[in-house]
């Protein structure tokens, strides 16, 4: 870097100097006599900062102090209507850097020029930090404001799945009170069932009981050799119509039941037979005996001997074929029921 020409040096006349004070009230011996500096490459001290100012010598930082302060009120007012006018809450102001050569003199046009680049800095510092905090606010809100809402939303799950479990489980315990009541109710119906059944039964055994002194077997001794409904064609209707007791001829034959006899004599394949008919008009048939021991007519009770067994008729063997016909009709029904339904068990 090439070093600037020196100036002219202009002679010094005392009465020509201007009655500068810089602000100190009067003249002072020490502020001159002035004369040009022209800098060079080797004169001039290394500047740290941002900003670069020519060198001065003597009194000119009295008056680039006061430029400067003038700068650094104006921006704080700056910064400070810029708080108002914006309504938000003041912000910190930054100052620029400014040299640790501070003591170098600053000249009328830099002063200026340095204000300016101040209230510059200043101003756009506090502008940076007005939209930062605006900017960290919204932010701040907006975050706030998404919490809240995955808070309620989570909440609002948690109810809907307490609510859903609550129900599960009134659910679960309602169908398990139901079904033990279910199960109760079953159980003492049952119970019900079986005692009413055993009632039954034990009331029909004393009424079997008390028909069996009523009623009894017509023979004593006995094999029964043929059922009611067997096939065969030994049997006119081509079945056995009654139930056939076994036993050696001259057996005793009683009445199972006290009646009337309204028959006695020959009857075909039937041999002998005695017919009596019962009180409630069912008639017993007694058959194929070898005697008869009553008439037509005569009333017997219960155990009397009517006749004796005997092979007459249609037989393979001696025995007692008993027939029974309720209300004295036609067709016969099974002999083993009927006197089961009396008590007795042939």
């Amino acid at each position: 870097m090439a070093s600037n020409r020196p100036a002219p040096t202009a002679p010094f006349v005392p009465s020509q100097r201007q009655p500068e004070t810089y602000g100190y009230g009067g003249y002072r011996t020490d502020e001159g006599p002035w004369e040009e500096w022209n800098p060079t490459e080797e004169s001039l001290a290394p500047v740290r900062g941002r900003h670069r100012v020519a060198k001065q010598r003597g009194g000119g930082l009295a008056r680039s102090s006061t430029v400067l302060g003038v700068g650094v009120i104006a921006a704080v007012g700056a910064g400070g209507m810029a708080s108002a006018n914006t309504g938000k809450p003041p912000v910190s102001i930054s100052l620029p850097d400014l040299p640790s050569s501070v003591g170098t003199l600053l000249g009328e046009d830099g002063g200026h020029k340095a204000t300016q680049t101040a209230l510059s800095s200043v101003t756009t510092t506090a502008a940076t930090d007005a939209d930062s905090s605006s900017s960290s606010d919204a932010g701040e809100a907006l975050r706030s404001r998404i919490i809240a809402q995955a808070e309620q939303q989570q909440t609002q799950i948690d109810v809907k799945a307490s609510a859903k479990a609550v129900a599960a489980a009134d659910k679960a315990v309602s169908d398990a009170e139901a079904k033990a009541e279910k199960a109760a109710a079953a159980k003492a119906a049952d119970a019900k069932d079986k005692a009413e059944a055993a009632e039954k039964q034990k009331t029909e055994q004393q009424r079997l009981a008390e028909l069996a002194k009523q009623y009894t077997l017509p023979v004593v001794s006995y094999t029964i050799t043929g059922t009611f409904g067997q096939a065969g064609s030994m049997w006119a209707s081509g079945y056995h119509t009654g139930l056939d007791f076994a036993a050696p001829t001259g057996t005793l034959i009683k009445a199972v039941h006290s009646g009337t006899v309204t028959e006695a004599g020959w009857a075909g394949s039937y041999g002998y037979r005695t017919i009596i008919t019962l009180d409630d008009g069912t008639e017993l048939w007694f058959c194929h005996q070898s005697s008869i021991g009553v008439k037509v007519g005569q009333k017997v009770a219960t155990g009397d001997v009517i006749g004796r067994v005997g092979a007459t008729g249609n037989v393979t063997g001696p025995h007692l074929h008993l027939e029974v016909h309720p209300n004295g009709q036609a067709t016969a029904i099974d002999p083993m029921t009927w006197l089961r339904g009396k008590g007795l068990n042939p």
